[in-house]
């Protein structure tokens, strides 16, 4: 099963170094896994020299892109308090290099260059653009001419003055000053890392993605404000989006810290999907191949492993509760719908796939995961001759005669395959006349109307037929249909008889 800590293999792709190739990622992580389209051009580092373009990004990280002055109360919907907190901050910051600056003789020497110009179109140079001389090296500077009003959101920069180590220096100086204040703020209120893949609920605060939604399959409220939430980040990310200005901020000034966390997140994902376990088991009740089984989900480890199988390839296995041990038989299925409700519990609707048998099992994040072997039905071949073999002293009716159902064990074991499907199908039909009319057609509305098919029957037969789960389990462990079908006609037979209540679990009648 994939994760997206990413336990849920629904996380956002990490960003990329220029000219470096992404990282491969399994395809069954690529459910929820998303591209970094607005990754930094080139991440910044102070412990080397900012080229133009990364000192433009840098001030462009706090500039309102409507009046273009840095950011003085950043309203967002839904509100962010780790941008209200970042914000003063940075300005701070920036104001700290400012006063540290006046106190030298450095200054650069700057102009704005219009979206227009910088597109090769000088004719459309705004005309009120002046240059100026400010203090500090060439980012301080840069946000100084912004803080000025003279620096358009869109428009780049021109710097007339040369950049001496001196200039670099403080400007190192401060970018170092504002990634430390930022960073503070950077860090999830869950996980207390980085954030990754951030998303920000409707109370304000930012969280990664799978943290938040690891939360809310546990309670259904912030975890710092406790104000009730209705989201799912994972299931629909369209309607919960990354917080943008926060992915922007993480992917320029720590790159290489947001690898490592994918690094770590995608191991924690392979370790879920390791070679030992294949198979998440939901412990439950019993399912069978071709039939739909209907399941309400709201246990925390449940809603888990849901949403991890739905990231994946949208199979688990069902098997039927027993106690103390797990029964080793079982049934693999298949989400076909499925719909969340704002509590975070889920209805899901599932079609049975194959069985399984069992070799091993353990835990993972609170449910049973297992290592699981194929049952597989004999060859069409192989199932005529034991149908040949078992019906070798059969006593064929004379012509013209009716064939003769049988009417106990013994007899089931020596009639035809054919025989004893028409058997079971007569019993149906005399079945649906004497039951209710509004119980026969809800049966008939959820599993369909009953197959002529010997291969399906018996599935089919056991959705439907009121006795014990432990009878029904018996015909998972079958490998072929003609097998099952006699175990059917023996349910049949023993339902005609004063015993039947045996079938049921209540009084056994002597």
């Amino acid at each position: 099963m994939s994760s997206t800590s990413a336990e849920d293999a629904i996380v956002a792709a990490a960003p990329q170094t220029p000219g470096s190739a992404p990282t491969e990622v399994p395809d069954t992580h690529r459910a929820g896994l998303t591209s970094d389209d607005h990754a930094a051009a080139v991440p910044v580092d102070e412990r080397h020299d900012l080229t133009p373009a990364q000192i433009r990004d840098v001030v462009r990280l706090i500039q309102c892109p409507i009046c273009s002055f840095p950011l003085q109360q950043p309203v967002t919907l839904p509100p962010n308090v780790t941008l209200g907190k970042v914000i003063p901050a940075v300005k701070a910051a920036y104001q700290k290099g400012r006063a540290a600056a006046l106190n030298t003789s450095l200054s650069t020497h700057l102009v704005a260059k219009g979206a227009w110009e910088a597109s090769g179109v000088p004719s459309m140079r705004d005309p009120y653009s002046e240059a100026q001389v400010l203090p500090g090296g060439r980012l301080l500077a840069t946000y100084l001419f912004a803080d000025m009003g003279y620096l358009d959101y869109n428009a780049e920069v021109t710097y007339l003055s040369a950049d001496s180590p001196a200039h670099a220096e403080l400007d190192a100086q401060v970018l170092a000053q504002v990634k430390e204040v930022t960073r503070a703020e950077m860090d999830c209120q869950v996980c207390y890392a980085l954030y990754y893949d951030s998303v920000t609920t409707y109370c304000g605060h930012t969280f990664c993605r799978v943290c938040l939604q690891r939360v809310l399959d546990h309670a259904r409220h912030c975890p710092v404000c406790r104000r009730p939430l209705t989201i799912q980040p994972i299931t629909y990310r369209d309607t919960v989006p990354e917080n943008e200005l926060i992915k922007r901020i993480t992917t320029y000034f720590w790159v290489d810290m947001l690898k490592d966390r994918r690094d770590h997140i995608l191991a924690e994902v392979l370790g879920n999907q390791s070679d030992e376990y294949d198979t998440a088991i939901f412990v439950c009740t019993l399912a069978f191949p071709l039939m739909p089984t209907f399941l309400h989900i709201f246990e925390p480890r449940y809603r888990l492993m849901i949403r991890r199988a739905l990231a994946g390839n949208r199979t688990f296995g069902m098997v039927l509760h027993s106690y103390p041990e797990l029964n080793e038989l079982g049934t693999l299925l298949r989400i076909e719908n499925f719909e969340f409700f704002p509590d975070g519990r889920s209805l899901i609707e599932t079609i049975g796939v194959s069985r399984f048998r069992i070799i091993r099992h353990g835990q993972l994040d609170g449910y049973t995961v297992a290592k699981t072997e194929p049952i597989n039905d004999i060859s069409i071949t192989a199932e005529e001759e034991l149908e040949a073999e078992e019906t070798r002293n059969y006593v064929h009716p004379a012509e013209g005669e009716a064939p003769r159902f049988p009417a106990t064990v013994e007899e089931i074991e020596i009639t035809p395959t054919q025989i004893l499907m028409d058997f079971a199908t007569d019993f149906v039909r005399r079945m649906q006349q004497q039951g209710a009319a509004w119980l026969t057609q809800r049966i008939l509305t959820i599993y369909g109307e009953c197959p002529h098919d010997p291969a399906v029957f018996s599935w089919w037969f056991a959705n439907t037929l009121p006795i014990r789960e432990t009878e029904k389990y018996r015909l998972l462990g079958t490998t072929s249909v003609r097998e099952r079908l006699k175990i059917c006609c023996g349910w049949i037979v023993e339902w005609e008889t004063p015993t039947a209540w045996s079938l049921i679990g209540g009084c056994v009648v002597s």
